[in-house]
């Protein structure tokens, strides 16, 4: 497999890299393999690879040559050295717990999480003789405060999911490569390698629902795990082949990459439009609060411009007269799809403590940052006039009372 696009830039590679046609009788787009196991030469040849000391494919749970493809583009665009694809982001981050943990570890935790993840947390780990402590990653000195000899790993989304809180990756690097065996793990969905790569901040492993912006078709679910060699090399043999079997299948693969050929150019719509949004909406009486890493009234705006190439395609709002003003407003949208996941090509709204985020109870809601009311969007690549006329009926129609109070206090934007 050639890499003679390392040096290229980020949307030639995503094109390009690993693939030369005239190595597959001229096909441009890479052939699909859909065999479960693969012949062996020789016993010797059989047992080098069961050994590991041979690269070559033998059982598609293991590595297959579509996904071989697909796991060093994704390696080359978050700069890393090695990547395994899973059958889901889930997949992906179970199977790097699984490797990375054992019984008597304890695992720091940034404080907002997707829903499945603090699940997993908290009623697969955590009852697995593994402590999970949940941090202010944002607080360094919290963070110094909680790190213990028995600290094997931090975890954490920026932005997190789905108030967009960020972690300055670097800072906390530097903080868990002060001890040792400390892992750094980063789950970088919302903003993809596009926008932020964690890998150079200091992380040790990126994590991806890969369903999500890298695919950004709405039709396979898929997870990647990036690092060294040596760590995803474990993640492949431990989390993958033995303790999950999440093993991503070859068409998903093909679509994946063909998902990865217009990431930049699906991003930057994704943001210009979710950046008028933002902008529209903090600007109308009926909301109560805006959260946008685009914004200047975000509270982090600085990290924002500093880690982030853009602000990212989602937005979390309140309206004034909360959740069932929010309810209201949802049932209301015409272009906008009421669903979860995000990334797609649609638009896309959702209320997480309702749907994505009910696996927290509502103490835990409230302690991690998650209201009742908070409205999450996925800003799609439609017209932005088209979205903004959208939003903008919906809110005439969340009732006059709520408008008319709105009108009359002034505006609060966390």
């Amino acid at each position: 497999m050639t890499n003679k696009h390392n040096t290229c830039g980020f949307s030639t590679r995503a094109i390009h890299h690993g693939y030369d046609p005239k190595d597959h009788h001229g096909a441009l787009v890479p052939p699909i393999y859909l065999s479960a196991t693969f012949a062996f030469p020789t016993v010797e040849y059989g047992a080098a690879c069961f050994a590991g000391e041979a690269s070559g494919h033998f059982y598609t749970r293991i590595s297959n040559p579509t996904l071989a493809l697909l796991e060093s583009r994704m390696a080359t665009l978050e700069n890393g050295e090695a990547a395994v694809a899973f059958s889901s982001g889930m997949g992906a981050i179970a199977a790097t717990f699984w490797t990375l943990l054992r019984p008597g570890d304890e695992v720091i935790v940034s404080q907002t999480l997707y829903g499945c993840t603090f699940a997993l947390l908290h009623h697969g780990i955590g009852e697995f003789g593994i402590k999970v402590r949940h941090v202010d990653l944002t607080d360094l000195a919290a963070l110094q405060a909680a790190l213990s000899p028995a600290t094997r790993m931090i975890y954490c989304e920026t932005p997190a999911n789905p108030n967009l809180r960020l972690i300055d990756i670097a800072a906390v690097a530097r903080l868990a490569h002060q001890q040792p065996n400390v892992t750094l793990v980063v789950d970088n969905t919302y903003c993809t390698p596009y926008l932020q790569r964690p890998l150079e901040l200091g992380a040790d492993v990126v994590v991806h629902s890969a369903t999500k912006y890298l695919s950004g078709h709405g039709d396979i679910t898929a997870g990647i795990a990036v690092s060294n060699q040596a760590l995803a090399q474990r993640i492949r043999l431990q989390g993958l082949k033995d303790l999950t079997g999440a093993v991503m299948s070859p068409q998903d693969a093909s679509l994946l990459m063909r998902g990865l050929k217009t990431l930049a150019l699906r991003m930057d719509r994704h943001c210009s439009n979710a950046q008028a949004l933002a902008e529209a909406l903090q600007a109308h009486p009926a909301v109560e609060s805006v959260i946008y890493p685009g914004l200047r009234s975000f509270p982090q705006y600085e990290l924002a411009t500093r880690q982030m190439k853009l602000p990212g395609g989602m937005i979390a709002f309140e309206l004034k007269g909360g959740i069932e003003t929010g309810r209201r407003f949802m049932n209301a949208l015409q272009l906008f799809t009421r669903a979860v996941s995000l990334g797609d090509a649609e638009s896309l709204a959702q209320h997480p403590a309702s749907m994505t985020h009910s696996t927290y109870t509502p103490e835990q809601r409230a302690q991690h940052g998650i209201s009742e009311g908070l409205v999450r969007l996925s800003v799609g690549l439609e017209d932005v006039a088209d979205l903004l006329a959208d939003v903008h009926q919906a809110l005439a129609k969340c009732g006059r009372n709520t408008v008319r109070q709105a009108a009359t206090a002034p505006s609060a934007v966390r």
